[in-house]
């Protein structure tokens, strides 16, 4: 196996949830996370943001790979 798939998924908590998700038809998949989630993630999933001098990490719900 390659290095890179031998690496742990990461740990973090949820802050905050957008509205969900639209599908083609036009109506609005709720979200499964809530703010206060612990979730898993891939090393990789996401894209960070600095804001007022905290960093964060954005990403879609299929990023996650388990809610604990």
């Amino acid at each position: 196996m390659p290095d890179t798939a031998k690496e742990k998924p990461q740990q973090g908590q949820v802050v905050a949830v957008g509205p969900g998700r639209l599908t083609k038809a036009g109506k609005r998949l709720e979200m499964e996370v809530t703010a206060g989630d612990t979730v898993l993630f891939a090393r990789w999933s996401g894209t960070e943001v600095d804001i007022d001098g905290d960093t964060y990490l954005v990403m879609k719900e299929s990023d996650i790979l388990a809610i604990l």
